[in-house]
């Protein structure tokens, strides 16, 4: 027996207390230590200032980025507690700030509803921050607290007095655990924070940023306050979207103790975008309350359209999808103690909840289709041409399927394989164009890079009835070359993602308008689609040099204008730089040291930070509205190529 092996006894066990424990395993509570989590510390700290406007005693709230990346959160609600903590023996501020699991969360006296329940909020946010302060305005005196990695450094202190109530809470995460990334996005921010001020009408929330300022020098800042709530989240979603109803049918309500709201419209697309929340949290993943809201739906119209007469003539049963084909709809429920499965909150399991979305979906859709016959009309006449096009689209998808046996191997001929048999190493490039593609094949390592190329621009999905996409030749290949299933009659969404051949799927284009052009159109493709692909962090974006700086032997690539700029003045006098307009201008050996080689290329993985913004900006893109398209292309002029 080794030295080593003798020494383990019960001292080699270690018992991490709870703040220590977040700082060792940050991504069991926040997620992970990306982009993502590193938002996830304001939303949580925002949460508790939210719980405190649901339970009544706040109506502002402002978020402020400061020059130094931290970030300052402010409300007007009762401020958190700052007298002696019985048990703890420290002020109740220091408990909150400290200790997971603590919190006025677990008080149903406190909060009836919130969406912080599991209890590592604010004091997880401390744990991972370098430093932290925070304020309470509270019984007409102003006490402030401050702690470094989660611990106190002095105890509770009185510094003033003051007339007003609230909590102000300023954090600099840290950066030895956002290591990759530690700086703030707005854009990130400023969409959390109006889908809040969505989902809860009457509150003023507002974001500062102090790192950009304008032409006057004003920081930039924007407020967002809803009076409507869910209807106007309704027509900002669908704004590029066209209507085919004049109004938003809305319920708001409650239902067997549980608070309901609904918001709905039919539009002429030919995607499904359903979005639930629970006490404001975005369940992407669903739960009871999405299939409560599709079986009501799917009864309620069903009825109604069997008793109209329009489907005597129909050949067919009308399925569920095909009352949600061009639908946008909005569902929101206040759960008391919801059930979530797992610490990211994304799935509801409350069976209760069911029932009572379902009642309520029922009764708001069977009135507005009596008051409203012509609407009425016209939402039946789109459900039974979705029927039409979704048979349609059972004859693409089987002869997809007979292709794929046809094709040698299963797979299209356009495809160049690897010879590595493990999905979890191997990678697929779509390429632009067959010249590109030919010289990807030439550069890349056969033995785990994949190379499929895709000619022109594939078909826009945004504007295609489902028959027609997977009619497309393009489509179909990309589909048969990842080998993943396009779904059957019964759930024509459903993806066998566990026959994914390649676990990196690079979409490789011109760095060029037109590439860029291409590249969005494949991204619309995954989100509507394969949007599981995009979810579990298979797809990404490959990155080739716009430059080729050269003075003699010396040579460097350059992927934007500074690094060229930069480079020519190292270089000095008589330095020649060559624009690639496209792939097909570098040869194999300068495509694989730039883009291809995995010691040295940059590629962007594709991340879906905020589901409802997505499917925004996807429609507003791929949609037939010109001015908000290029209204955001003006306004992303660094980060968006795409014409319009």
């Amino acid at each position: 027996m080794s030295e080593n092996k003798a020494k383990y006894s019960a001292d080699s066990i270690q018992a991490l207390e709870g703040m220590e424990h977040v700082r060792m395993r940050p991504s069991m509570y926040i997620g992970d230590v990306g982009s993502r989590g590193l938002h996830h510390l304001v939303y949580e700290v925002v949460d508790n200032s939210i719980d405190e406007a649901m339970a009544g005693h706040c109506d502002r709230i402002s978020v402020i980025i400061n020059e130094d990346n931290s970030v300052t959160t402010e409300d007007n609600g009762r401020g958190i507690p700052v007298g002696m903590h019985k048990k703890e023996g420290v002020s109740a501020l220091e408990v909150v700030m400290t200790k997971i699991g603590a919190g006025g969360k677990f008080d149903k006296d406190s909060y009836k509803v919130s969406g912080g329940l599991h209890g590592v909020g604010v004091s997880c946010v401390n744990a991972l921050s370098e430093k932290l302060t925070a304020t309470v305005h509270r019984d007409g005196k102003i006490w402030t607290q401050e702690y470094q990695k989660g611990k106190s450094i002095e105890p509770v202190k009185e510094i003033g007095k003051s007339e007003r109530t609230g909590t102000i809470v300023t954090f600099l995460p840290d950066k030895t655990i956002f290591k990759d990334i530690h700086t703030y996005s707005y854009d990130i921010l400023a969409t959390r924070l109006r889908e809040l001020s969505f989902l809860n009408k009457g509150i003023t929330i507002t974001i500062t940023d102090k790192r950009n300022k304008d032409d006057k020098g004003n920081d930039k800042y924007e407020e967002f306050y809803s009076k409507d709530g869910l209807i106007e989240f309704i027509r900002f979603l669908d704004d590029t979207r066209e209507p085919i109803m004049k109004d938003v049918i809305a319920f708001e309500g409650e239902k067997n103790g549980v608070p309901v709201e609904v918001a709905m419209i039919y539009n002429t697309s030919y995607s499904e975008n359903l979005h639930s929340y629970v006490n404001n949290i975005n369940t992407h993943e669903g739960g009871t309350h999405l299939s409560g809201f599709r079986r009501g739906l799917t009864h309620t119209l069903k009825k109604y359209s069997e008793s109209s007469g329009m489907l005597d003539k129909l050949k067919f049963e009308i399925s569920g999808d095909d009352f949600r084909e061009g639908l946008t709809a909005i569902i929101s429920v206040k759960v008391a103690e919801p059930q979530f499965e797992g610490q990211t909150k994304t799935k509801l399991g409350n069976k209760e909840v069911s029932a009572c979305v379902s009642q309520a979906v029922s009764e708001m859709l069977r009135d507005y289709l009596e008051e409203h016959p012509e609407d009425a009309k016209t939402i039946v006449q789109k459900v039974i041409l979705a029927a039409q096009a979704r048979h349609a689209a059972q004859k693409a998808r089987e002869m997809v399927q007979r292709k794929s046996v046809m094709s040698i191997g299963g797979l299209p001929g356009k495809l160049s394989d690897c010879s590595e048999q493990d999905p979890s190493k191997c990678e697929v490039f779509l390429v632009e164009g067959d010249s590109a593609g030919g010289t990807a094949k030439q550069g890349r390592d056969r033995a785990f890079q994949a190379i499929l190329p895709l000619r022109g621009k594939i078909l826009n999905v945004e504007k295609a009835m489902q028959h027609k996409v997977f009619e497309n030749e393009e489509i179909r290949n990309i589909f048969t070359a990842l080998g993943v299933t396009i779904g059957t009659e019964e759930d024509s969404k459903a993806l066998n993602i566990e026959k994914l051949r390649y676990h990196k799927v690079v979409i490789m284009c011109d760095a060029d308008i037109d590439g860029s052009h291409i590249s969005t159109l494949i991204l619309t493709f995954f989100f509507r689609y394969m949007k599981e692909l995009v979810e579990n962090g298979h797809v990404y974006i490959a990155t080739p040099p716009l430059y080729l700086v050269k003075k003699g032997t010396k040579k460097e690539y350059a992927w934007n204008n500074d690094q060229r700029d930069s480079i020519m003045m190292k270089f000095g006098d008589g330095t020649k730089v060559q624009r690639y307009k496209g792939l097909g201008e570098m040869n194999a050996s300068q495509l694989w040291d730039t883009t291809m080689n995995p010691e040295h290329r940059t590629l962007r993985k594709v991340e879906i930070e905020n589901g409802v913004e997505a499917d925004r900006i996807f429609s507003m893109l791929m949609g037939d509205d010109v001015p908000p398209r290029r209204e955001f292309i003006e306004n992303n002029a660094v980060y968006a190529n795409i014409d319009a």
